[in-house]
């Protein structure tokens, strides 16, 4: 007669005549869950998905058992020694993260308060690269451009998101679609900051039509620097909130990040001409004393320290919300000076 084993992570029915000291393989530990991680007490695999953390083989051999095991109860300790208690506190500084608040419960203070340049730390790599950067703009040729009034067929719009070439005199006529803003990547999303039409696809973000409605833009104007979009992104912890812009070869002495408690002035000048500027109402409040920027040769990383630990839900401000009762209240003035 068969007999079912109670062991965990067995599961097999087993004859009771021929039980072998190795014949069981199973877990002597106790289930444990943990931050959406699922796995046993005795062994060092997790997984998050409950019928693998069921399928787990066990990782002790020993006999079969027909014993039902007693349901686990957690061990409660209760002692009045000081030292007892000092035992059963966490071994680690506990950081209470608090949810994202509601945007009008943020006691926010004024955006116009004073301004601080934050610090700067420049890595060795970005003072390697800008050496060879430096190297090679003397030893390499002068580029030097013609300047003409003429416009060649085929010259893309320069305006960002429009996919317009010109094909002569009649391009002018046509109205530009284009994103005034700049490209954002952010947990695998992609929009521009002007509109925000998410979407996890790279080809149907570039083919997303522009929100911003002006003139086909053939020929920018060289004023010394050409100030470009950069794609930078964001991202937080417990305590802190990191912007990363992805910007080469930046330049320390040109480039500067000012803020105080609620609002951010970027300005980066990077790969000899290329100009960066972003103004940032920010949806929380920080500690400007404690905030800084790390500079290395690929990106620039602006961290800031949060006043107070919860999470953010953006990075920044949503604009506000025109009142529909005033745009009635206009049209009726309109409607009576007629």
């Amino acid at each position: 007669m068969s007999l079912l084993c109670y062991n965990k992570g067995c599961g097999q029915r087993f004859d009771p005549d021929k039980n072998q000291d190795d014949g069981c393989t199973h877990h002597p530990g106790i289930p444990v869950f943990h931050d959406a991680l699922k796995g046993w007490s005795c062994c060092k695999r997790r997984t998050t998905d409950f019928s693998d953390f069921l399928s787990i083989a066990g990782c002790t051999k020993g006999q079969h058992s027909n014993e039902k095991p007693e349901p686990v109860k957690p061990e409660v300790k209760i002692s009045s020694d000081k030292k007892d208690l000092e035992d059963l506190k966490p071994k680690f500084n506990e950081y209470i993260i608090q949810a994202a608040k509601p945007i009008d419960s943020i006691i926010r203070p004024s955006p116009d308060e004073p301004f601080v340049r934050l610090q700067q730390k420049v890595s060795s790599s970005l003072k390697q690269a800008l050496e060879k950067f430096k190297l090679s703009a003397e030893n390499g040729p002068e580029k030097t451009e013609e300047e003409s009034d003429e416009i060649k067929v085929g010259t893309l719009c320069k305006n960002g998101g429009c996919l317009k070439t010109f094909i002569g005199p009649e391009s002018n006529e046509e109205t530009c679609w284009f994103h005034p803003g700049v490209p954002i990547f952010h947990e695998g999303m992609k929009y521009y900051s002007c509109c925000k039409r998410k979407t996890s696809d790279f080809n149907t973000f570039l083919a997303q039509e522009g929100c911003t409605r002006g003139n086909h833009l053939w020929r920018k104007k060289d004023s010394g620097k050409k100030v470009v979009p950069c794609r930078f992104d964001w991202h937080q912890t417990g305590g802190q909130v990191i912007i990363t812009i992805y910007a080469k070869n930046s330049i320390p002495e040109l480039s500067y990040v000012d803020a105080n408690s609620s609002v951010l002035n970027i300005h980066v000048i990077f790969e000899g001409d290329k100009e960066f500027e972003q103004k940032i109402s920010m949806w929380g409040v920080i500690d400007v004393s404690k905030s800084h920027l790390n500079m290395t040769a690929t990106k620039i990383e602006i961290t800031m320290k949060k006043s107070e630990p919860i999470t953010w839900a953006r990075l920044d401000l949503p604009p506000p919300k025109v009142e529909e009762t005033k745009k009635n209240g206009d049209a009726d003035e309109g409607c009576k000076e007629d």
